[in-house]
């Protein structure tokens, strides 16, 4: 099972932390892991290249270990790009959670 936590400060996502490989088929035609790993990364891709914005980020592919966590200060365009890109993470996270929460275990904390 991958746990998923969204953390959020002030009703922005500032951290997505994901642990562990869902399971749901064989290494390599896991497609719940494909999916779920596809929306996280490209999220990240698009903090990164359109919102310019440089992130902590850590991984561990065999452990299936993906975190990262934005920083402090951003611009103001920024903070609406990061809003806009995250929030839709979440949502696409949250459809597929919907589907496979045998799966997925996803938790959003408010710090």
């Amino acid at each position: 099972m991958t746990k998923v936590i969204i953390r959020k400060k002030d009703d922005r996502i500032i951290e997505v932390e994901c642990d562990g490989h869902t399971n749901y088929g064989e290494r390599g035609e896991d497609i719940v892991c494909a999916s779920l790993s596809s929306i996280v990364q490209t999220s990240a891709l698009g903090l990164l290249m359109v919102a310019m914005v440089e992130l902590d980020m850590k991984r561990d592919d065999e452990a299936g270990y993906f975190k990262f966590t934005l920083p402090e200060k951003l611009t103001e365009t920024q903070i609406i790009q990061t809003s806009a890109i995250l929030d839709t993470l979440l949502c696409g996270i949250s459809d597929l959670y919907e589907s496979f929460s045998d799966y997925i275990e996803l938790e959003v904390e408010n710090l």
